[in-house]
């Protein structure tokens, strides 16, 4: 007598596999996620010290005491090439120098990055940030706004008053 039973597995069985895959990818897909925009968060502070850094050795160098753009630092090899380009993990960077007026005002800068991409699926960064001459960070959670105004007073709080 032959058995014509056959092995494998069942319907249901096949079900329950993929449902407690789904299950497992949708508590660790979120996460992932939020690790990522968490990486480029400290990826843009990081790049913040480090223009601020350049701005003081452009400025005691070659820029005869005034701050340079991202094109001036780059030019000098004080910023990769990323920075100088304005894009690097997942945040636009902007450098805007006010240049020194004898008897006046003292030369300032500030450098601010904004998150590319905002959302909380494929968002890049919920936060935005930005550094001053003072070398103080400053960031905020209004990542869908960039920087305008208010950077100029983060840069010289107490020029004009």
């Amino acid at each position: 007598m032959k058995n014509n039973r056959q092995a494998g597995f069942s319907l249901i069985e096949l079900l329950i596999v993929v449902a407690i895959i789904g299950i497992i990818a949708a508590i660790a897909i979120p996460n992932l996620l939020a690790s990522r925009r968490a990486a480029n968060e400290g990826s843009a502070q990081s790049s913040l010290r480090t223009i601020h850094s350049a701005q003081g050795t452009y400025q005691a160098t070659v820029g005869a005491g005034n701050y340079g753009t991202r094109a001036l630092l780059g030019g000098e090899n004080l910023i990769d090439q990323q920075l100088t380009a304005g894009s690097k993990s997942g945040y636009t960077f902007e450098i805007t120098p006010t240049n020194l007026v004898a008897g006046t005002s003292p030369a300032v800068f500030f450098a601010t990055a904004v998150p590319q991409v905002t959302g909380p699926i494929m968002g890049t960064g919920t936060r935005r940030f930005g550094v001053a001459t003072d070398g103080t960070m400053h960031g905020d959670s209004a990542a869908l706004t960039p920087y305008a105004t208010e950077a100029l007073v983060m840069a010289a709080p107490n020029l004009g008053n």
